[in-house]
């Protein structure tokens, strides 16, 4: 029988390196992530295909290009759409690392000088940083109530800023209109709901259960929703915090540089924060 083997099989791509999730694959089900023996993940860099399909605008904000990379680059994850916000800022670093290598270029503003300086980050740092974090999934709020968290998809993330982007553009569109007065505001009004209903669609997709102090425990959706909206404003900002502060939890933190001694002379602090983000401008080389 012939050897029908592809002798350039062996110039395929191999796995880079190696990650382990931080939310230990707590919320996901074997059809959205696989379990291996180690628990870490083999990491493949991009192909060509994979390069193109994320240079692409449209398919970049609606998501569907990371969807695609991620299930070429890590097979193990056969459902990134399900990927809970905790995950998704490893993923993305250790396919970066995988493709282009260790460092990526960022640049940013020395405060008080304006200064544009572009700093050289280490990725595998980065990655040590975002392990350090013990996921948790409870808050306590001051009157008592214990928050039982639900995790993000990044599917809603993304739903979620499109929805945003979309009326920002229409807040843009309508502010240079030649509407009049009345029309305007009756538009700005609908974007105003539009985004109230966003922000509550998220705070019930980011709440499990709520625990009260007598032990009892509520998880209807319904029941929650009605809280959300009777409760005291001071309360839902209180609630809001304590969630936006744990959907950090795997996030890429801010990477501390110095300033120079010609910039600290002119007024800058001696070190400053340097946020680091994914764009077109760094992710690829």
């Amino acid at each position: 029988m012939a050897d029908n083997t592809n002798p350039l099989k062996r110039y395929y791509r191999q796995p880079q390196i190696s990650i382990q999730l931080p939310s230990k694959q707590k919320y996901y089900p074997e059809t959205v992530v696989q379990k291996t023996v180690t628990g870490e993940h083999p990491v493949l860099p991009m192909t060509a295909i994979d390069e193109l399909s994320f240079r692409t605008p449209d398919s970049m904000m609606s998501g569907q290009s990371t969807v695609d990379v991620i299930r070429s680059c890590i097979p193990t994850i056969l459902d990134p759409w399900q990927l809970v916000n905790y995950d998704v800022d490893t993923v993305l670093i250790a396919i970066r690392i995988a493709s282009y290598g260790e460092t990526m270029d960022v640049t940013a503003t020395v405060p008080v000088t304006n200064e544009s300086m572009t700093h050289t980050i280490n990725l595998p740092q980065v990655l040590d940083n975002i392990r350090r974090d013990d996921i948790t999934d409870t808050c306590v709020l001051k009157d008592g109530l214990t928050i039982q968290v639900s995790p993000l998809t990044y599917r809603q993330i993304t739903q979620s800023q499109l929805k945003t982007f979309e009326q920002q553009k229409i807040y843009s569109q309508v502010a240079q209109s030649e509407m009049t007065a009345e029309e305007k505001t009756k538009r700005f009004m609908d974007g105003f709901r539009v985004l109230s209903d966003l922000n509550m669609e998220l705070l019930l997709g980011n709440i499990a259960r709520i625990q009260l102090p007598t032990g009892e425990s509520v998880a209807d959706k319904e029941h929650i929703k009605q809280f959300i909206q009777n409760a005291d404003a001071k309360l839902i900002k209180e609630l809001e915090t304590r969630l936006a502060e744990i959907r950090q939890q795997g996030a890429m933190k801010p990477v501390k540089v110095k300033a120079t001694e010609e910039q600290i002379k002119a007024g800058a602090p001696v070190s400053y924060d340097v946020p680091i983000t994914f764009d077109n401008a760094n992710f690829f080389v």
